[in-house]
């Protein structure tokens, strides 16, 4: 499984802890590391949504990066877990709420959160990712206007849809990680 890292930022070089029993997704450095590269700035000071939190990898490297907070939701209490360790490990704690919920039901019942970037990284081949889609596209509040959705999945289980309030802007493909990037459509 290899170590896990923060790459860059404030907490570059923190070792973080894997979920046990691991049914979370992972991300590689090469992935994280890419990601990183493309947000480049526009991490700093951003409120960021980590749908499916797993280890906490991905929003912590944001924090590490100058996020300024991030919501992490896991249904997994050992995950709930290993976030709340990996953050206490790299002291962002305070700029970090960890939620043991359905990401469905918080995307549902969520009113004005605005989120300038959601993050989804679901388990595989469970079509989770596009029954998230289908609720922040219904709840577009979700996300600020400026904001982005970016879906970690594996290239397979891509499936172009229409959205009412969202569109594709960009996508990259890694291996067998595919990134796509989202943004609100113009002219609502």
């Amino acid at each position: 499984m290899g170590m896990l890292r923060v790459i860059g930022g404030s907490a570059r070089g923190m070792k973080l802890k894997h979920v046990p029993g691991d049914t979370t997704r992972p991300i590689t450095d090469i992935v994280k590391e890419s990601l990183f590269n493309i947000l480049g700035g526009e991490v700093v000071g951003i409120h960021m949504l980590d749908l499916f939190g797993g280890t906490g990898a991905v929003g912590i490297e944001a924090l590490s990066r100058g996020a300024k907070d991030v919501t992490f939701l896991d249904t997994s209490r050992l995950a709930v877990k290993t976030i709340r360790d990996n953050l206490e490990t790299t002291r962002f704690t305070s700029k970090a709420i960890v939620m043991q919920a359905d990401a469905f039901g918080f995307l549902a019942s969520q009113v004005n959160p605005e989120f300038d970037l959601i993050y989804v990284a679901p388990p595989q081949y469970k079509q989770m990712w596009e029954k998230a889609m289908e609720l922040i596209d219904q709840n577009p509040n979700l996300l600020s206007d400026e904001g982005q959705i970016i879906v970690q999945i594996n290239p397979l289980e891509w499936v172009e849809k229409n959205y009412t309030n969202l569109q594709v802007f960009d996508s990259r493909k890694y291996g067998d990680t595919l990134l796509v990037f989202f943004e609100k459509s113009i002219g609502e």
